[in-house]
């Protein structure tokens, strides 16, 4: 059996600087995985059937079990790639938020390729393992390989820059209730007014390690319209920002929003103040305090 944890993701920043003819997004990313993550179980069961079973530590109807899900996606189609017989047995324990804008199914698809390069010895490069990911998710690639990258085409060009300033934790707030990635990108595009974040400048503080300059070049381009439908988005924010956080902001498509702190114990009182508001407007909201892995 091997057991891997899949890490959830951030955007540091999130712009889209075009479209594809076929619709894609193009993006312009810099990504950053935090110590938030599911632990999946992989076991060959030689019984020549190809079967994909996954079950859940935890019982949760929004996770589908079958086709749909992107670890049965990913493993049946290294089966059919390296003409694989054998069954494989998935146990997940979930504990990434779904449909959080974190990249929770994608990091899942990542840790099934990796698993089932070893168990069955294909001795495939990471290359080769982002040539199979990008084909099944956007983020598989990056999700293969984490740490701080800048993520451009629709999030599969991955170029290294350096890491984020140590010692920083990430207070993650995800208010109920998912959002739709392609409804969220659909709406952007009908903004004419449109604040985009500095890259160029964003990776210039990164490597200077200006939190500072990090905090002002830094924004997400789709916040706009997912805070215009999930109202918890901008009050998150506020009780961050009004609460010791460098800054706050949404990752990905959302709802979720994340405040960077230089102090755990900052973080971990906001996380508290963050639960009584929310829980006193009847709103749940899942909250995290962490770092960033240990590489």
């Amino acid at each position: 059996m091997i057991t891997l944890k899949a890490f959830a993701k951030i955007n540091i920043a999130l712009d889209i600087v075009g479209r594809r003819d076929d619709g894609y997004h193009l993006v312009d990313m810099i990504m950053q995985d935090i110590n938030l993550f599911d632990i999946l179980s992989f076991e060959k069961i030689e019984d020549k059937k190809g079967e994909v079973v996954i079950e859940l530590v935890k019982p949760d109807p929004n996770i589908p079990l079958d086709d749909k899900n992107l670890i049965t996606k990913a493993i049946k189609k290294m089966m059919e790639l390296y003409n694989i017989k054998d069954s494989v047995k998935v146990i997940l324990d979930k504990r990434i938020p779904a449909a959080a804008g974190m990249a929770g199914g994608s990091t899942d698809c990542a840790a099934a390729i990796k698993a089932m390069n070893e168990m069955f010895s294909l001795n495939l490069s990471m290359d080769e393992m982002k040539e199979i990911g990008v084909k099944l998710g956007a983020d598989v690639p990056y999700c293969l390989v984490g740490k701080t990258k800048r993520a451009r085409g629709i999030g599969e060009i991955l170029d290294d820059i350096n890491e984020m300033p140590e010692n920083l934790y990430y207070l993650i707030a995800k208010p109920e209730g998912g959002i739709s990635t392609k409804e969220m990108y659909e709406a952007y595009d009908s903004l004419s007014d449109i604040k985009h974040p500095d890259i160029e400048s964003l990776i210039e503080s990164i490597d200077k390690r200006d939190i500072e300059g990090i905090r002002d070049n830094m924004g997400n381009v789709l916040e706009i319209v997912t805070s215009q439908r999930v109202k918890a988005v901008k009050e998150i924010e506020d009780i961050m920002n009004e609460n010791d956080a460098i800054v706050s902001m949404m990752t990905g498509s959302g709802p979720t929003v994340f405040g960077i702190y230089d102090d755990f114990n900052k973080a971990d009182k906001t996380k508290q103040l963050i639960g009584e508001v929310l829980s006193k407007e009847g709103i749940k909201v899942d909250l995290f305090v962490v770092g960033t892995p240990e590489k």
